[in-house]
């Protein structure tokens, strides 16, 4: 539910080390405030659990324009444990103000996700997806989440792992992510119909380097991609090329392997 701020320190500083809180600074007089006002409002009603909106007169509260530096309004500051950590101006449409929020609300899962990366370097795979089952059960379109899930499950469940990161679009962080699955997923299937794969003089080597891939052996596969990117690099509409990037993103770029032959695959490309 939204209100107006009578005691801005504790209604807003001190409520949003419990909760994320949207000022909404506006005026009465102001007709773009009335236009972004109500989009607010209704936001706040779908998504209460996550965050809680505040409305601050500036006629009222002149002193809290000055001190937030309020030069034209609507003004929308979020404050997130007693600090300002994104703000905008203007009456947006809804559907900007939505990407604005997802976007800049914090992660409730952000800790528990942080534990499932150390379960996965330290190898108790099994624990991370106990983990990650339980968390989409809370939350089912957390995309992390689903993305990491989706890559414990590919390689026994594509169907899985693909329904998993169904809707994760060019918009979303994890885009990249979601397409290395993606690659994984159509790369394996290659291999399993390798015989349906055009003709060419390469045609051996990809399939030998998808076979590698399938086994995860991904130096052998990365080698022979490389040398397939150098021989034809347009065959299975420039398959080679995104199955090194798949790896790439799956390996992480930190990852030794990563480190070593990205250097090769970017000579191969501009050969």
């Amino acid at each position: 539910m939204s209100y107006d701020v009578t005691d801005f320190r504790k209604e807003v500083i001190q409520r949003s080390l419990e909760i994320p809180v949207l000022v909404d600074f506006w005026a009465e007089w102001c007709g773009p405030c009335k236009i972004l006002g109500p989009i607010l409002e209704k936001l706040e009603r779908v998504q209460s659990e996550q965050w809680v909106l505040a409305k601050v007169d500036t006629d009222k509260h002149p002193d809290l324009s000055a001190e937030y530096g309020i030069r034209g309004i609507p003004n929308v500051k979020l404050f997130v444990d007693g600090k300002v950590t994104a703000e905008f101006a203007g009456a947006l449409p809804e559907y900007v103000v939505v990407q604005w929020l997802k976007k800049h609300l914090p992660d409730s899962l952000r800790k528990s996700i942080e534990e499932v990366k150390n379960l996965l370097a330290n190898g108790k795979s099994s624990e991370a997806q106990l983990l990650l089952e339980k968390l989409l059960e809370q939350d089912p379109t957390h995309e992390s989440a689903r993305i990491l899930l989706a890559g414990l499950v590919m390689r026994a469940n594509r169907n899985r792992a693909l329904m998993l990161i169904d809707g994760i679009e060019e918009d979303s962080e994890q885009y990249q992510q979601a397409e290395a699955v993606r690659t994984y997923c159509d790369l394996v299937e290659k291999y399993e119909q390798a015989d349906s794969l055009p003709e060419s003089k390469v045609k051996t080597l990809y399939i030998e380097a998808l076979r590698e891939f399938k086994s995860e052996n991904f130096e052998k596969a990365l080698e022979k991609f490389i040398e397939v990117i150098r021989t034809d690099r347009s065959y299975d509409e420039d398959g080679a090329r995104k199955a090194c990037i798949a790896i790439f993103r799956m390996l992480g770029d930190e990852h030794e392997i990563t480190r070593t032959w990205r250097r090769r695959f970017s000579s191969a490309l501009n050969v």
